[in-house]
């Protein structure tokens, strides 16, 4: 073989092991993106993290995963990082905020099972029993559209009003309110304000991830909702990860015996715990 022959040989060699590498990389990198141990979750101050680190990441542990947490201020930055591929679960938010965000934010993000719910409720704000209720008293309500609906349906559970029966009680608003008696003035502000100024206010409603953050004891509401399907939390991951084994092994660790047992030694009565099949 002359020269030019072997340089050419040499090239095409050089060529086919490159081109095998890179078909072996992208082979690896659907095979780790669908079973790989190392994941990230997005983690902010409240039960919901809490409850995931305590009892279920043990569980994961043993399967073989290490996982990382990434602080968020806040839901919608914890739902872009995910929607981004910046982490790959959360574990703070109901279907109802998800499915606002996806509309609201083009986000492709999707529940895979739901999980351990903190209730809303009613609570004492200047006045500390319903009965006290008077004509012109204000309360506050959380202003994002999922969780005032949800405060509004809590406010007739109560008596205190009544909603127009043909909307949908995930979506109603202050403007369905076609019965209110005591001519209430519901304040709608950002619920971590809440707690603050609550002595403003004859009662306040609030939901369950800022009755733990206020250190509230839950046994002291009023009233607590009777949590609709789309209220119930859940394991939230990116539409393209919803088929990989480790969102799957997430989901199972959620609806395991082992999860079960820890909630009945656990839950001091701040938990709702839906029966997953």
């Amino acid at each position: 073989m002359t020269w030019k022959g072997v340089k050419k040989f040499g090239v095409l060699a050089l060529a086919v092991v490159l081109g095998a590498a890179v078909l072996a990389g992208c082979g690896n990198d659907s095979a780790s993106g669908s079973n790989k141990k190392e994941l990230v979750f997005s983690k902010s101050q409240g039960p919901y993290s809490e409850l995931f680190e305590q009892g279920v990441n043990p569980i994961l542990e043993k399967k073989g995963y290490t996982i990382k947490a990434r602080d968020m201020s806040d839901l919608l930055q914890a739902d872009v990082a995910l929607n981004e591929g910046e982490v790959d679960f959360n574990v703070e938010q109901h279907t109802a905020y998800m499915d606002n965000f996806n509309k609201k934010q083009g986000g492709h993000l999707v529940a895979l099972t739901p999980i351990p719910t903190v209730p809303a409720g009613i609570y004492a704000g200047a006045k500390h029993n319903l009965n006290q209720i008077a004509d012109g008293d204000k309360i506050a309500v959380p202003n994002d559209a999922s969780n005032t609906a949800r405060a509004y349906a809590l406010l007739q559970k109560a008596g205190l009003i009544r909603l127009d029966p043909k909307k949908d009680l995930s979506t109603v608003t202050q403007a369905d309110i076609i019965e209110n008696p005591h001519h209430l003035e519901f304040v709608e502000m950002k619920s971590l304000t809440i707690p603050s100024v609550r002595t403003d206010f004859a009662f306040i409603v609030i939901t369950g991830s800022i009755v733990y953050n206020a250190k509230i004891d839950p046994s002291t509401a009023l009233l607590k909702e009777d949590i609709l399907p789309h209220l119930l939390l859940q394991l939230v991951v990116s539409d393209k990860n919803k088929d990989t084994q480790w969102a799957k092994d997430i989901k199972d660790a959620y609806n395991s015996e082992e999860f079960k047992d820890y909630m009945k030694t656990h839950n001091n009565g701040l938990w709702y715990v839906p029966e997953n099949k």
